[in-house]
């Protein structure tokens, strides 16, 4: 009895497949594929707890508004993040430059463009000054702006209350700074919106377009080394610091447009809430790891869970469980799909 014999597999076929799979391992080397997963999941679930109303325009600005304030600030930490860096330092300067815009453009009455300069003009010191401290000392990044956040935050305290009288201040700003800061686009969505998409394009050509990007990662991954080949190690630590400021301020002077209102005690959130997202964006704590796109779905992520729990039947105490098994299913999943990368491709070479 003739026996049945396998087709032998043509060159063609079997480039495809290996084609597939070599695909398939750039994939899973992203540093957004977990991250992207996760949203996915996230989007599902509370479409399937929320219905119709999380999908609605008002579901989606409830979010959209919470991730362009903390991405616009997630974005220059996830830079910091992957230059083995760290800032906590934007809990303070989000209030300061608040109060800057406040007490200048609505105590003393100076137009809203000098006092806007003003604020952003703190922001790029209080980073300046983060940046050459790091550079100048052996002490950590983490201890540093942990300094330089109490002693803002004192500052703006001690200040507001000698020259206001007050620990908070308004502020009706003119109708330009309103309608290119503080207006809501239909009603519901913030045009910071707008702005972040603009961050989001700027940062991710200096990380993955211009050779600075390089120079970031290389950062990380060691800085001695970075040095050795010729990279401005301290003059880019000095940049990303500024850069974190300046963004930190910009999210400062928009809380003030939208709110007309600034207060001491405001911007402590954004400083653990940036680095879930930028942790859960797929950027590695110890550096050299991350990408933006990876940063703007973790900042996504984390915005839909913050807003999506007051959409649903559940208890909104809950939010914060949610939030942070979330931080630790995508640190495990983010770690599990660079494993696995990284097991194909020793496989491969074998």
């Amino acid at each position: 009895m003739a026996s049945a014999t396998q087709p032998p597999v043509t060159a063609p076929t079997a480039r495809l497949g290996q084609g597939i799979s070599s695909a398939f391992a750039r994939l899973v080397r992203r540093p957004e594929a977990g991250s992207f997963l996760g949203m996915i999941a996230v989007f599902v679930f509370f479409v399937l707890a929320a219905g119709q109303v999380f999908v609605s325009p008002a579901g989606f600005a409830s979010w959209l508004n919470v991730a362009a304030e903390i991405g616009i600030v997630a974005l220059p930490i996830g830079l910091l993040m992957i230059a083995g860096e760290l800032d906590l330092s934007i809990g303070a300067i989000i209030p300061a430059s608040s109060l800057t815009v406040a007490v200048i453009a609505g105590f003393f009455g100076l137009p809203d463009g000098v006092a806007v300069i003003a604020a952003l003009g703190l922001g790029l010191a209080v980073g300046f000054v983060n940046g050459t401290l790091v550079n100048r000392t052996a002490v950590p990044s983490l201890i540093i702006t942990i300094g330089t956040m109490f002693a803002v935050m004192g500052l703006t305290l001690g200040l507001s209350v000698m020259v206001t009288g007050s620990t908070s201040a308004s502020l009706q700003p003119a109708p330009q700074a309103k309608a290119l800061l503080g207006q809501f686009v239909g009603g519901m969505f913030q045009i910071t919106i707008f702005w972040w998409l603009g961050f989001v394009a700027v940062v991710a050509y200096i990380l993955h377009v211009s050779p600075i990007g390089n120079w970031i990662y290389a950062l990380g991954g060691d800085r001695i080394s970075a040095r050795n080949a010729g990279i401005p190690t301290e003059r880019l630590t000095v940049g990303v610091f500024m850069l974190s400021g300046l963004c930190a301020a910009f999210v400062g002077v928009s809380q003030v447009m939208v709110y007309q209102s600034a207060q001491v005690a405001g911007g402590q959130s954004f400083i653990f809430n940036s680095i879930m997202c930028v942790v859960i964006g797929g950027v590695l704590l110890t550096g050299g790891f991350g990408s933006v796109l990876g940063i703007v779905l973790g900042t996504i992520t984390f915005s839909m869970v913050n807003q999506g729990i007051y959409f649903t039947s559940f208890d909104p105490n809950f939010g914060s469980i949610i939030i942070g098994a979330l931080l630790l299913v995508a640190v495990l999943m983010n770690d599990t799909f660079r494993q696995m990368a990284l097991s194909y491709t020793s496989k491969k070479k074998t």
